[in-house]
């Protein structure tokens, strides 16, 4: 399934209680209310526009979703169809609005809030209502005509919110994590292409921000892609756990208002549709009320914001100075870094990623208490997790475009700062320790430290090696692989 097309902004809604311009009646339970002429979508949705002017974002800034939306009122359509519930005018009008709303189109017209009580029925309506006034202008009718083609009795044919949402949440994260993995994997494309240019490069491993023992900058930068490499992977485990649905159980997942076979029906033209391989949950009531691969699927993010973090905080500390820090790689310089300091860059690309770690990482919490809240057959935050998991999805991805794009590729090291650094430093003595003992290396750790002398100059001085010995236990090679001589050899 291709990802969804971009789309422009939003027209703001007008204000529901005073429509200006021409407009048309529509009722619901409530009563009637003016909405504009022009309006793709209907009562329900400018009644949810009223109620919940939460975020000012609407649905429609996830894009995914508005697709996923699309998708599944389609399936429904062509398998009320198949098993005889709607006729094929109706039927080929709904699904002829949902492809335009698949290729891009009439996104403008989701316009209810991210954030809505009622388990996403806001959202079902405002899809409901917009694929049929599309449908009643390709059937050659007026929005809200009705009578001839209804939001609820014909594009809902056979649905509940409480089915036709999570099945869309769950699609569209999978569009959603797809563009991800691509973002991650490019990432670490990167990251591995810079260990095999700094592969020769030697350099002071740090643990606890001390010295620790010699490596190659080529060796820090791989681990960064495999890291990375490891989160694709955990990542696809998580997507695979979304491939189970629950449509076709309707309000509780007992099927009612369902025909026989339609659940089996819409599942298969829905995998059709999406590429996807889903299935039809084996207990429709469990799997409507669980959301535990949501929850799933946020830790993984979680996991991926966090390393992220990291690996962003390591190259800040990589390329602090840059003559009064490490200083022993250069970020690419992207902006000026001061108002008031000439000459002054900062690692901003990093700081970016950094705060979209943050804001994940909050994510994560509100997806666990909104799934924590549910009760009995339905979780009511549904609409919560949903934004938090498809905005998740999106931050992440462009971080790790933008981390690559104007940061990791551009990197450059000082082979030979980082080559004094591992002379200068004690932390060679401990690949002395196989050869003159702990407790004499000890000794001639502690005296270099006191003394600002070299590890190399203590050891002949002692008679401990010999300069045969040292210059081949002290080779680059021999610093930061483990092929290296024996004790005794």
């Amino acid at each position: 399934m291709t990802a969804p097309a971009p789309t422009p902004a939003p027209r703001p809604i007008p204000h529901p209680t005073s429509v200006a311009g021409p407009h048309r009646t529509e009722h619901d339970l409530l009563g009637d209310r003016e909405v504009p002429a022009d309006a793709y979508y209907g009562v329900h949705t400018l009644r949810a526009v009223e109620n919940f002017p939460i975020t000012g974002t609407p649905i429609s800034v996830h894009p995914e979703l508005v697709v996923a939306l699309a998708c599944v009122k389609q399936a429904a359509a062509q398998a009320n169809h198949e098993l005889g519930l709607l006729d094929r005018r109706r039927a080929d009008a709904v699904v002829r609005a949902c492809q335009e709303i698949r290729a891009g189109r009439l996104h403008d017209a989701f316009v209810v809030d991210v954030i809505q009580g009622g388990a996403g029925t806001s959202t079902n309506m405002n899809a409901n209502e917009v694929i049929a006034n599309r449908a009643l202008e390709l059937l050659g009718h007026p929005r809200g005509h009705y009578g001839e083609l209804h939001p609820l009795e014909h594009v809902n044919l056979s649905q509940s919110t409480n089915d036709a949402y999570p099945t869309a949440v769950r699609i569209a994260l999978q569009i959603g994590a797809r563009q991800l993995r691509t973002a991650l994997t490019g990432l670490a494309d990167a990251f591995s292409a810079k260990a095999a240019e700094f592969a020769p490069m030697v350099k002071m491993g740090r643990t606890q921000l001390q010295d620790a023992v010699p490596m190659t900058l080529g060796q820090e930068f791989g681990a960064f892609a495999v890291t990375i490499r490891e989160d694709v992977e955990r990542l696809t485990e998580a997507c695979g756990l979304l491939l189970e649905i629950n449509l076709g159980g309707t309000a509780v997942g007992t099927g009612l208002n369902a025909p026989d076979r339609y659940a089996a029906t819409v599942c298969a033209q829905l995998c059709d549709l999406t590429g996807l391989p889903l299935s039809t949950a084996a207990d429709l009531v469990e799997a409507t009320w669980d959301v535990g691969a949501f929850v799933q699927l946020s830790g993984v993010l979680k996991r991926i914001a966090v390393k992220l973090s990291k690996i962003c905080n390591d190259l800040r500390l990589l390329s602090s100075g840059p003559r009064t820090g490490l200083g022993e790689i250069s970020l690419p310089a992207v902006q000026a870094g001061s108002s008031i300091m000439p000459g002054k860059v900062n690692p901003v690309i990093p700081e970016a990623v950094n705060q979209v770690a943050f804001r994940v990482i909050g994510h994560d919490t509100t997806v666990t208490m909104a799934a924590e809240a549910g009760q009995l057959q339905l979780n009511a935050f549904e609409p919560v997790i949903a934004h938090s998991l498809l905005d998740s999805l999106s931050q992440l991805g462009s971080a790790c475009r933008t981390l690559t794009e104007r940061c990791v590729a551009g990197i450059t090291a000082d082979p030979e700062h980082l080559r004094r650094n591992v002379d200068r430093s004690i932390g060679t003595v401990t690949a002395l320790n196989p050869f003159i003992g702990y407790t004499a290396a000890g000794s001639v750790a502690a005296e270099a430290l006191a003394t600002g002398r070299g590890v190399r100059e203590l050891v002949l001085e002692r008679g401990l090696l010999t300069v045969a010995q040292l210059d081949e236990l002290l080779r680059p090679e021999n610093l930061a692989f483990s092929t290296r001589p024996v004790a005794g050899e």
